[in-house]
């Protein structure tokens, strides 16, 4: 038997999955951060073998006769990188190097034609026209871009908190997510000049010590600041408790919502094409506020939203052979056996 392979490679996971011509899912593995140029050549090397192994278990890896990796920040240089991990996993040809805006576009569409708007820790958007990507606006990487993307809303969520620590206030659902996402846990109310005041991460602290609160407060702040400065994942991992707290009504985390999902629209208006508009990435293809804001923001559009990653990427590999044949969906949704 034929087989596809494809991989899927981000800033926080990698998904590897294997196919039958057919399109059903024969095998799937997943392992970490596989974006070379976040986490180096190496670690992200090393992850993406993990799961094309998981992917391959139990299946001859002879058998695979295309494949394609779409893998997010890495330039040619990784395709010497893939071509060993290729040959250490025993598929005798190396993949196909795309970005990971072309997989995302093809796990929501057979459509040769449109425009992928992707928000997972980073962001950008595409148009597509025969399925080439012919423009691009934003994927700066975390830094310099990708705004309104999971990284943006964690670092936005953040520095709120420890702004919020630092006496800018007001304390919320947001300051209290924030401090226990961070390990400073714990809501003392301690009385201070101006009456009662909800002070995250403070114990100890008697009641009429305004000082001392203001004191520890501050030093829970610093704490985040080490760790978020130390592990920046900490900072992208904070994305879902943005979401969270506007859900519970903190003003401030729904303004950091509202913000993202003007900024991603706004990305995805400088390149809109004709075609479905794809939304891609963990921060819009799951139910929640960004998602919600966004697709308001599109109306008019044919919105679709991008199912499995690694099974469009697999789907692109057999494309180049066997042509669609109607297959899209069975490869994309992880059909099975």
């Amino acid at each position: 038997m034929t087989l596809f392979a494809g991989v899927d490679a981000g800033g926080t996971t990698t998904r590897a999955a294997v196919h039958a011509p057919d399109g059903t899912r024969l095998g799937y593995g997943t392992a970490g951060p596989g974006n070379p140029a976040a986490h180096g050549a190496a670690a992200a090397g090393a992850a993406i073998e993990r799961a094309l192994r998981r992917a391959l278990d139990g299946l001859d890896p002879a058998l695979v006769a295309a494949s394609v990796a779409g893998v997010a920040g890495a330039d040619d240089a990784f395709g010497e990188v893939l071509g060993r991990v290729w040959a250490s996993c025993g598929v005798a040809s190396p993949p196909r190097l795309v970005g990971d805006v072309d997989v995302a576009y093809a796990a929501g569409t057979a459509e040769p034609s449109g425009t992928l708007l992707l928000a997972g820790t980073g962001a950008a958007a595409a148009r597509f026209s025969g399925r080439a990507v012919v423009a691009v606006a934003d994927g700066l990487g975390w830094l310099l871009g990708d705004e309104g993307g999971g990284f943006w809303i964690g670092r936005a969520g953040v520095r709120a908190a420890v702004r919020a620590l630092d006496g800018s206030g007001p304390y919320g659902p947001l300051v209290e997510l924030i401090c226990a996402h961070f390990g400073v846990t714990g809501v003392t109310e301690v009385t201070g000049v101006a009456g009662v005041t909800r002070v995250p991460g403070v114990t100890g602290v008697s009641a009429g010590s305004a000082t001392g609160a203001a004191g520890e407060s501050r030093r829970r702040a610093d704490r985040i600041v080490r760790l978020a400065q130390a592990d920046r994942t900490l900072v992208a991992a904070a994305s879902p408790l943005v979401a969270e707290a506007a859900a519970a009504g903190d003003a401030g985390a729904a303004a950091i919502v509202g913000e993202a999902a003007r900024r991603l629209a706004a990305t995805a208006g400088r390149v809109l094409g004709p075609g479905p508009v794809v939304l891609a990435g963990g921060v819009l293809t799951g139910d929640g506020p960004v998602r919600t804001a966004v697709t308001a923001l599109l109306a008019g559009r044919e919105v679709l939203t991008a199912r499995d990653g690694a099974g469009g990427a697999s789907w692109l590999a057999a494309l180049d052979r066997l042509g669609d044949a109607g297959t899209h969906a069975r490869f994309t949704t992880g059909s099975h056996f």
